[in-house]
């Protein structure tokens, strides 16, 4: 209890002081082989701790309240940060369900496009099946209010939750994000195939884009791609890095596709060094590790 009180006091502090930072992690379209969107992810610097997982410190954040005003500041940085990307990438932000009951999301949401002049087509805010539980029609009010601005909304999580078909029914999202957890599972499990087989092909059949979260290996990103998904996450692309390395990031990324990087991108941030296998070896199969 007192170390949990010692973290309250100094993530009451955290936003003040600057010690957040947004990480970014690509997502890779299927088709075209280019970086189409980052996901923005939190970090605390913290002082003494360093760098404080999200998860110890997001569900502090909701418990108390802190939540709603790093969740703007959280919107406004990553509208800023991409303002300044080439144009077509997206970003993609995380809502937890107290942002999205939050009153002042929406002003919040155009005053970040305002600042940044980042066109609302190039946001996608991310919700889990969470968000949607309680108080459906106001949800589905505020998603179609959110949708009305131009901003993109993607299902994230897909296939771990309640009632996911009505609510893709009630609601036209943008994108479904396929859980990881059946990702991992495609290259030995088949009824974990036959879910994301389905839910390719329920997406196509909506209109939504497809993102398999998750990828780490040129098998598990053949698998996706065979079965139809439009997007691939994953730790062989890139591990989450700060705005600054988004250049590098995005070559890595392109040698991944291009068969020449077959590892998984290096635990250090400023590691620069390229995992590269001979073309003749692994060929184009290479690429299809994400």
């Amino acid at each position: 209890m007192q170390a949990r009180r010692v973290l309250e006091l100094d993530l009451r502090d955290a936003l003040g002081r600057q010690q957040f930072e947004i990480y970014y992690q690509p997502l890779l379209n299927l088709e075209s082989g280019e970086v189409s969107c980052f996901e923005a992810l939190l970090r605390w610097h913290h002082p003494t701790r360093g760098i404080v997982s999200p998860s110890e410190f997001i569900p502090l954040a909701e418990e108390i309240g802190l939540i709603v005003p790093i969740g703007e500041w959280v919107i406004k940085q990553a509208c800023l940060d991409a303002a300044s990307w080439p144009e077509g990438i997206r970003v993609a932000v995380n809502l937890s369900p107290t942002q999205f009951r939050n009153a002042r999301l929406l002003s919040t949401i155009v005053a970040a496009l305002d600042a940044s002049g980042l066109p609302a087509s190039r946001l996608e805010l991310e919700i889990t099946e969470t968000v949607l539980l309680a108080n459906t029609q106001a949800t589905l009010a505020m998603l179609q209010q959110i949708h009305l601005l131009g901003v993109l909304i993607a299902m994230d999580d897909f296939g771990t939750g309640y009632s996911s078909l009505s609510y893709l029914r009630s609601f036209p999202f943008d994108k479904i994000k396929i859980d990881q957890s059946f990702v991992k599972d495609a290259e030995d499990i088949d009824s974990s195939v036959a879910i994301i087989r389905a839910v390719t092909s329920l997406g196509n059949s909506l209109g939504m884009q497809t993102t398999a979260e998750g990828i780490e290996t040129a098998e598990q990103l053949e698998r996706v791609r065979r079965e139809g998904c439009t997007e691939a996450q994953g730790f062989l692309f890139s591990r989450p890095l700060p705005a600054r390395e988004i250049p590098a990031m995005l070559e890595r990324t392109r040698a991944v596709v291009a068969g020449d990087i077959s590892e998984l991108a290096p635990e250090t941030t400023g590691e620069r060094k390229k995992e590269r296998v001979s073309a003749g070896r692994l060929g184009r199969s290479a690429s299809a590790r994400a």
